[in-house]
């Protein structure tokens, strides 16, 4: 099992597209792995026959588990493999037998190294049923079979990064250098507290609060998928157990991104001091520009709705409130001014709510941010976001309003300043030019963290954004 995502230490299994027997070949897509980010994809880096499948649909791994066996090479010796994900990640540890012709097999984005020295081993070694000895990452007792495939000798030890592990190079596992690499660390230089020298994630924080480099003034927690909203969550891909007739409670286990969003939601709620502010207010001519941008030639094939106009003026807020785009580096104590946005979107899946997020929104134009918004609901629908669009996000929007909810109180997806709820658009009376007329009504509410915008810039914030829904002209004088 590797490792598809930084901090990511299991993944579930949840298909498999071969079976024992079946051809495969490099490159081809043998599973499908939910972890507590995303549902990822794994090619095999082999051209051989499978030989077994170690873990059944359904069964959560450890990062470095063997999960797949496949014969490779004209011996036929079965040959476990640990298939590299699609995602932007490190790689999970694997060794390799050198072939004397040819390619050799290997993880898939990752060279081979030609050094003999091996790694310490991550666990002990079980024997196999044949009385060899199994792989250093074999699958537990509970798995099917043992895998009768002999310790190459003398393979080399292919670690996170690609390069051979080596006794003068620091011990840690792919998500650590991970960390290490985003934060700017070299690991040479930390001192290690894991059990045989291994450095740990708290090590690497420590580094980086003790240098105080750029790279650290990131929030120090690993990034949340998923933002609480007032929405309701949408139904876990892990459909509850049907109830026995008469029985009084049904048990679902939480895992995935489930689990994970409950836990970062958890952590934000009693991190951040969070205040809600609302306004309620005239959506008329927003909701009439719609209607006009729809039917302009110029942005055929896009998809124009309320939604693209509420982000887009989040964006000319932030311009006109640039302090409410920030985060708390809770390690300096520092208040980090970020000079990009990018704007999450809550989105309901089969998997629970996530909410990945438009890069650089700030920069884009609104046929661009168009497409954006499109693509970024058409992939989460599809459970295919990665875990890097969830990840670095800012500001969050979401829109309570599809479920016909007025408004809530959201919580801070963690890491974030701030998120808009954007409640149902509908037809209310209303005070226009002096008299009673029914007109489109909406309500807004921003949670803020309060260590990052106080009342005032809050206020300020959330006043601008219903100014310009209210006069959407403002979107050209205003940007």
């Amino acid at each position: 099992m590797p490792d598809v995502g930084e901090g990511l230490t299991e993944a579930e299994i949840l298909k498999w597209y071969v079976q024992p027997g079946d051809t495969v070949t490099d490159g081809q897509v043998v599973c499908e792995v939910e972890t507590a980010k995303a549902a990822v994809e794994l090619p095999i880096p082999f051209d051989g026959t499978v030989h077994a499948l170690l873990f059944e649909e359904g069964t959560t791994v450890d990062v470095g588990q063997v999960i797949i066996s496949v014969q490779t090479g004209p011996g036929g010796e079965p040959e476990p493999a640990a298939p590299a994900a699609e995602a932007p990640a490190a790689a999970p540890e694997a060794a390799e037998e050198p072939a004397p012709e040819g390619r050799q097999p290997v993880l898939v984005g990752y060279g081979v190294s030609q050094s003999s020295t091996k790694r310490r081993p991550r666990r002990a070694a079980p024997a196999a049923q044949n009385g060899t000895a199994a792989p250093a990452a074999a699958a537990p007792a509970a798995a099917p079979a043992a895998v009768p495939a002999p310790a190459p000798a003398a393979a080399p030890a292919l670690n996170g990064s690609g390069h051979a592990g080596g006794g003068e190079r620091p011990l840690a596992k792919p998500p650590v250098r991970k960390l290490a690499k985003d934060l700017g660390i070299d690991l040479a230089s930390v001192v290690p507290t894991g059990e045989g020298g291994v450095v740990t994630r708290e090590d690497v924080h420590a580094a980086a609060a003790a240098a105080l480099a750029p790279q650290a003034a990131a929030p120090a927690a690993a990034p949340a998928p998923s933002a609480a909203s007032a929405a309701p969550a949408a139904v876990p891909a892990q459909a509850a157990p049907a109830a026995e007739p008469g029985a009084r409670e049904t048990r679902i286990p939480v895992k995935g991104v489930r689990k994970v969003t409950a836990q970062a939601m958890v952590g934000s709620a009693f991190t951040a001091p969070h205040v809600t502010e609302f306004i309620t207010l005239d959506v008329t001519r927003t909701m009439k520009l719609v209607q006009e941008l729809k039917a302009d030639p110029d942005l055929a094939g896009l998809r124009i709705n309320p939604l693209l106009l509420i982000a887009k003026a989040v964006l000319i807020a932030v311009r006109r409130n640039p302090d409410v785009n920030a985060s708390w580096d809770e390690a300096a104590q520092e208040i980090v001014l970020k000079h990009y946005v990018n704007l999450g979107i809550a989105a309901a899946t089969p998997r629970g709510l996530i909410v990945p997020n438009i890069k650089d929104a700030h920069a884009k134009t609104l046929p661009e941010l168009s497409e954006a918004l499109s693509a970024l609901v058409a992939t989460a629908r599809d459970g295919k976001t990665s875990p890097a669009d969830m990840q670095g996000g800012t500001l969050t929007i979401t829109n309570v309003g599809v479920f016909g909810v007025d408004t809530g109180t959201p919580i801070l997806n963690p890491g974030e300043s701030a998120i808009l709820a954007v409640g149902a658009i509908k037809l209310q009376p209303w005070v226009h030019k002096g008299k009673v007329k029914p007109r489109h009504v909406t309500t807004l509410a921003l949670s803020f963290d309060h260590r990052l915008i106080d009342g005032e810039l809050g206020s300020k914030f959330l006043a601008d954004i219903a100014a310009v829904l209210e006069r959407p002209r403002r979107l050209v004088t205003w940007s």
